[in-house]
C-alpha cells in the first residue's frame, strides 16, 4: 500500500512538472517566440531590430538572475531613453512567469 502511495505521487509530480514544462512552452510561442525566435537565438526580424540578445549563449544568461528575468516578465523593459523594448507578459501569473524564466534557462547551451 504504501509503495502504491509512493508511485502513485511520483507519476502525480511527473505530470505536474510536464503540463508545467509544457505551459510555459506554450507562453514561449505564444509571447516571446515572436521576437526571441522559437529557438531563443532573437535571429527575428523583430530580434534583430531590437538587437535581442542570444538567449541559448550562457555567458549571456550569466548577466542576468531569475529575479531579473522575472521582474523584465511582470513590468517589461524600457531602454536608457524610457522607449518599451519588451512589454510585460500580461496575463500571466507569477507561477506562470517563473515557468518561462526556467523554460529559458534551459535554452543555453
Amino acid at each position: 500500500m504504501k509503495k502504491t502511495l509512493i508511485i502513485a505521487t511520483l507519476f502525480g509530480l511527473t505530470a505536474a512538472t510536464s503540463a508545467l514544462a509544457a505551459d510555459a512552452k506554450e507562453n514561449w510561442d505564444k509571447i516571446c517566440a515572436k521576437c526571441h525566435g522559437a529557438d531563443g537565438k532573437g535571429d527575428t526580424k523583430p530580434g534583430k531590430k531590437l538587437d535581442i540578445k542570444d538567449l541559448t549563449d550562457a555567458k549571456f544568461q550569466a548577466t542576468f538572475s531569475d529575479d531579473d528575468a522575472f521582474k523584465a516578465l511582470k513590468s517589461g523593459l524600457n531602454d536608457k531613453d524610457g522607449k518599451v523594448r519588451m512589454k510585460a507578459a500580461e496575463g500571466l501569473s507569477d507561477d506562470d512567469m517563473k515557468a518561462l524564466v526556467a523554460y529559458v534557462r534551459k535554452l543555453k547551451a
